[in-house]
């Protein structure tokens, strides 16, 4: 259980055998002794489990919980590589984990571990009184429940999986002992036959010897091994069906072949540290990280990245099933093939044949869907750098399912390569990418690219209107911010997109990093997760940097707004600045309430007509003018329990919500109407109107349950 919450499986399943044994047994003396023999295994298992997992000592029994709840709804969300296809991790095929298992388990353990759970099966399906009294038996069957019943439960439950089956390698053991009984059994079925029990010898050693000759070939990298039922033989196939190397460790091969390659040289890796590490000292001496002034050599990579056309790479480790599992891409052109230095200016001479959609520190041109930036007085000492995009569509339903959260874009990135005093960087963008997009460049930090410091970033649209030209658009129609340091926030509703704009002109670096608040109001709190509804609201705090950019100096953000519809927006700065939204509520539906309310009396009359149904209060004025709706609206809500009050409110006996009209409501054909969702929590009694600070109410209206 420590290790993997699937564990906790085996608590219950030992206590119903135990049980078992309690109910068969003949006398009080061995049932005392079923019964002590549990409690001690419960408080053994307990202690040692507490002992071993300090995180669990504050609170053992939501510890547990909490484990339990994150084991079946991971918020862990990445896109996997699966059958050739990128899936989003939550949305794998129910086969995921057999399929797996099948191809990656060798072919005589898959044999005899699956006559193994036949052999068990039948014998509890022709004897099952003896199953249950026999103790062998009852934990042969629990060997096949304990391989099947996890994989089992995650089809069912869907939990967010990757890379491979490794989060269920638990199983594994229960299989090779049922292996090892399907072997046994079928030994004692031919054993007066002795070619028969020869050649089940035989096709048992030759299974077991080819498996260990494929994991001597693979050596180091044995975990990487794929059996015949998946195609090992066609070149570069397994790398785009599958990802075959998750933790990298191909790194280590990869620098040795660099060291091999060039044995007088120092090398500037780009690499994970702590594959570095794992060299002797005499080869990490001849290491270094590329920072500061030096630029790399070579970047090492376990996989073929979408947009990074890889013109240049060598095979640094080809001895499994001609697939390579770590690409070593040169950045210089003395140290590339002819062939990719001839792509490479190929590329280059087609680029700058056409006109730059950026004149920056890289020009950048556009040809299709391909990229390239273009530097043409690229010294060696130049710090490394990395160029990027980050293409943000107008639809995030264009987008492939995986890359569809709630961050509005996707990014593509390459190192620059240097062919003499020329540097470049190509990016093939895929074909549905559309919309805006923000290029730029970077210093590489110790965590690659996003931790680097940006150098320059420029904005470029796909299409119009882009976001440069709706801003300009809003600024048109609206005020300035009041406050100087505040950012134009723009609510953009058009062509079926829902987002939001934060834009300010000669933004400084550190307003750009200040965490943003953001705070939405659903029309009906139904629409939040469980989880939101004490509070009322979807809490999206959110950091700029990671929904934009500073093209120019100017800092740009587009956040996506939820679907459902919603009635206000908060949003600012800490201690900077704050503005509300209110979107309009869209005509359409005012008029389906209108009609829904129109043909009956209202439960209250006062300066609007109030109808109290469906968990809604509704205001409707006929021959309404904006004068009408100007003053602000109050609503107190009675409980039926004030226990179920805020324990601020509980001493007013009543919450207190007031709003403006265009928060829940609008204007429409001449009539103003507003529907407020109330708590989910039953009401004794509403009061609401309309009321002017400092001045009192307007007027007053209460309605009660039993109206």
């Amino acid at each position: 259980v420590n290790l993997r919450m699937a564990g906790i499986m085996l608590l219950p399943a030992a206590l119903a055998l135990r049980g078992l044994d309690l109910f068969y047994a003949p006398a009080w003396p061995q049932r005392k002794h079923i019964l002590l023999t549990a409690g001690l295994f419960l408080l053994t298992a307990g202690l040692t489990f507490y002992a071993v997992t300090p995180h669990a000592w504050a609170n053992p029994a939501g510890y547990l919980a909490a484990s339990l709840a994150l084991t079946v709804n991971h918020p862990t969300i990445v896109p996997v590589l699966f059958q050739g296809e990128i899936i989003p991790s939550d949305q794998l095929p129910p086969y995921y984990l057999a399929t797996w298992f099948g191809i990656t388990t060798p072919p005589l353990i898959l044999l005899l571990g699956f006559i193994g759970i036949a052999v068990v099966l039948a014998r509890g399906l022709a004897r099952p009184g003896a199953l249950f009294r026999n103790g062998r038996r009852r934990f042969l069957l629990l060997l096949p429940a304990c391989f099947l019943l996890p994989p089992l439960a995650a089809a069912l439950l869907e939990p967010s999986l990757f890379d491979g089956w490794r989060h269920f390698y638990f199983v594994y053991g229960p299989f090779c002992l049922l292996a090892a009984l399907g072997g046994g059994w079928l030994l004692a079925a031919f054993s007066r036959q002795r070619r028969w029990r020869a050649g089940l010898g035989g096709l048992a050693g030759l299974g077991l010897g080819l498996a260990l000759f494929q994991m001597a070939q693979l050596h180091p990298l044995q975990y990487s091994y794929f059996n015949f039922l998946v195609d090992r033989l066609t070149p570069e196939y397994l790398r785009t069906q599958y990802r075959m190397d998750h933790w990298n460790l191909a790194s280590r091969n990869g620098l040795e072949y660099l060291l091999e390659r060039h044995p007088d040289e120092t090398l500037a890796v780009r690499v994970d540290g702590k594959h570095t590490q794992t060299l002797p000292p005499a080869a990490r001496q001849r290491l270094r990280r590329p920072t500061g002034g030096r630029s790399a050599d070579y970047e090492l990579n376990g996989s073929l990245d979408p947009g990074r056309p890889d013109l240049a790479f060598n095979s640094a480790y080809r001895r499994f099933y001609n697939n390579t599992l770590i690409i070593a891409r040169p950045m210089d052109a003395s140290r590339m093939t002819p062939a990719a230095v001839a792509a490479y200016r190929g590329l280059y001479r087609q680029a700058i044949a056409g006109e730059p959609i950026i004149h920056a520190d890289y020009n950048v041109y556009l040809d299709d869907k391909r990229l390239t930036f273009v530097r043409e007085d690229c010294i060696p000492e130049e710090r490394d750098a990395w160029l990027g995009v980050k293409v943000f569509p107008h639809d995030r339903e264009t987008l492939p399912p995986p890359f569809r959260g709630r961050r509005p874009y996707i990014t593509f990135s390459n190192h620059r390569v240097r062919l003499g005093e020329v540097c470049l960087a190509v990016i093939q963008l895929p074909d549905y990418a559309q919309g805006d997009l923000f290029l730029e460049r970077r210093y590489v930090g110790n965590f690659g690219p996003v931790s680097g410091t940006p150098l320059w970033e420029e904005l470029y649209s796909l299409s119009r209107p882009g976001l440069a030209e709706l801003i300009a658009d809003y600024r048109q129609k609206g005020p300035p911010p009041s406050r100087p340091e505040a950012f134009d926030v723009f609510l953009d509703r058009d062509d079926n997109r829902n987002r939001l704009l934060y834009a300010k002109r000669h933004c400084a670096p550190a307003e750009y990093e200040t965490p943003a608040i953001l705070h939405i109001y659903p029309e009906s709190r139904a629409d939040l997760p469980f989880y939101f509804w004490k509070d009322g609201l979807d809490n999206r705090d959110f950091s700029l940097d990671n929904y934009g950019g500073r093209p120019g100096g100017e800092c740009i953000a587009v956040v996506p707004l939820p679907d459902y519809p919603i009635a206000a927006i908060r949003t600012g700065q800490a201690g900077r600045w704050e503005v509300n939204l209110y979107p309009p509520t869209e005509p359409d539906r005012l008029r389906a309430t209108y009609a829904a309310v129109s043909d009956r009396q209202p439960d209250r009359r006062a300066a609007f007509a109030l109808y109290w149904q469906d968990k809604r209060l509704i205001y409707l004025r006929e021959n309404c003018a904006a004068a009408d709706t100007a003053a602000g609206f109050f609503l107190h809500i009675l409980p039926a329990d004030a226990a179920a009050l805020p324990p601020e409110r509980q001493a007013a006996g009543f919450a207190n919500w007031d709003f403006p009209f265009d928060r829940w409501g609008g204007h429409f054909d001449g009539k103003c109407l507003a529907a407020v969702a109330l708590p989910h929590y039953p009401i004794k009694a509403l009061r609401t109107g309309q009321h002017i600070p400092g001045q009192g109410e307007l007027w007053a209206a209460e309605l009660t349950a039993a109206r």
